[in-house]
């Protein structure tokens, strides 16, 4: 087992969450394979260990669409979040801004964009997906843009949900799905006191806002497979650039091709992502697909990347290989089940202290000083 804080939130959030909400957020597509290779290429990853190369002052901060970040770390969006902790993505928004980052926050969020911009005082990204209700897609639009949201993370590689059966077995969905949350609710006193009392209301707040009713957990599931669009193509999200005036980062590109297309879509930023293996199981891991993909088109666009990062080692390998800056998800969400915000601002921490182990041990002052030079050949 790789030991890193991550797995110590992990175990935390598995002990305090009723098992639907953790299965959730820890499981992955089909068998998990593309899930686990993630974190597995990651780690077999030799960094290119320096030394006496006079690393006294390192500074870990970077710039990303003109936004100056302490390191170059966003917090990933995540649906459901507010299901972890109460209120849960106004404390992991409040983290991050504290420590000089961001979250992007989820179309799929508890709190409504309104609440959590409100609640920190530096902008936060928003992430949209392709819906078949334009109407809702061009409410989020302009509620972002009034939020004072300038980075749009819009999410490509859902045209329909994968086959997550950790889902059906936990009761997150199929039969008698709401009676098996309500009892594992019971046997978890702890969550359903600071959440389930204290945390309410239970919905989609941004989808919520634009239908004027709620649309709870129980509808989640019915909700996203009747609204994501299969038929989307390039052409048909032309529109954005129109409604939207800030940046669009597209975030789901594993293939060159495609990080090519997003190019002449004229996208500022691009995400490789497998969506943390949550999608299609047997394809490339992030740190596989990265490389050519920054090869291709790295200096064309802003370049990140998500999937199997959990610690400041892994924000340091993954720079090496041609990212900009990374996206967490299931590292802070591990931690804000376990700790709220207090956890999730720990769990930075200790990214910053990492990535500046690893930077003095590899001979890198600067974050634009960590290139393929900074790992072994």
């Amino acid at each position: 087992m790789i030991i890193s804080a991550s797995t110590d939130y992990r175990e935390a959030a598995r002990r305090r969450l009723p098992p639907f909400l953790f299965h959730y957020i820890d499981g992955g597509a089909y068998a998990e394979y593309t899930m686990r290779r993630n974190v597995d290429d990651l780690a077999e990853l030799a960094l290119r260990q320096r030394i006496l190369r006079n690393v006294a002052d390192i500074d870990t901060s970077t710039e990303i669409f003109g936004q100056k970040l302490s390191m170059p770390v966003v917090l990933a969006p995540v649906g459901l979040t507010g299901m972890y902790a109460r209120r849960g993505e106004v404390q992991a928004a409040k983290a991050a801004t504290a420590k000089g980052i961001t979250l992007a926050l989820s179309t799929m969020s508890v709190c409504p964009i309104e609440e959590v911009a409100s609640q920190v005082d530096a902008p936060i990204w928003f992430q949209l997906y392709v819906l078949r209700d334009r109407g809702f897609m061009r409410n989020a639009l302009e509620r972002a843009q009034a939020a004072g949201v300038k980075n749009l993370v819009f999410t490509v590689d859902l045209p329909v949900p994968g086959a997550r059966y950790r889902d059906a077995h936990s009761g997150m969905s199929g039969h008698y799905g709401p009676a098996r949350r309500l009892l594992q609710a019971m046997t978890h006193p702890r969550w359903a006191f600071d959440v389930g009392l204290f945390g309410r209301p239970h919905d989609l707040g941004n989808v919520t806002t634009y239908l004027g009713k709620p649309i709870g957990l129980a509808d989640y599931i019915g909700w996203i497979a009747s609204n994501f669009d299969p038929s989307i193509s390039w052409k048909d999200i032309e529109w954005i650039r129109d409604v939207w005036k800030g940046n669009i980062i597209i975030k789901g590109i594993l293939d060159t091709e495609d990080a090519r297309d997003a190019v002449s879509f004229g996208a500022d930023g691009i995400v490789v992502s497998n969506h943390g293996g949550r999608q299609l199981d047997g394809v490339l891991s992030t740190t596989r697909a990265l490389p050519e993909i920054a090869d291709a088109v790295g200096d064309q666009l802003t370049l990140m990347v998500d999937s199997g990062i959990r610690s400041g080692l892994d924000v340091v390998r993954m720079l090496a290989l041609g990212a900009k800056g990374v996206l967490i998800g299931r590292a802070f969400v591990y931690a804000l089940a376990a700790a709220g915000g207090a956890g999730v601002a720990n769990l930075l921490d200790l990214f910053e202290k990492e990535m500046r182990v690893a930077m003095a041990l590899t001979g890198t002052r600067s974050i634009s000083e960590i290139t393929r030079e900074s790992l072994v050949k």
